[in-house]
């Protein structure tokens, strides 16, 4: 997994990583979300993966649009 790089230092996520269609975030706290094109749409999950590059927004997306997960660990 890469380290989110947070450019705010405000974010409760740690580390992720995604492929063709899904994206995993882990969490400060452990527990890693997997969230997929069939659990949260390609719309979602492309974002997600734009925020995730580019270090900021990703929590505060996660949080406001709570998209649905595919599996938690």
């Amino acid at each position: 997994m890469k380290s989110y790089f947070d450019s705010d230092n405000n974010s409760n996520i740690d580390t992720y990583e995604y492929g063709d269609d899904y994206i995993s975030v882990r969490f400060k706290d452990g527990s890693v979300y997997t969230y997929t094109y069939m659990s949260a749409g390609s719309g979602a999950i492309e974002e997600m993966k734009r925020l995730a590059d580019c270090g900021d927004g990703l929590n505060s997306y996660i949080s406001r649009y709570k998209p649905p997960y595919q599996s938690k660990t």
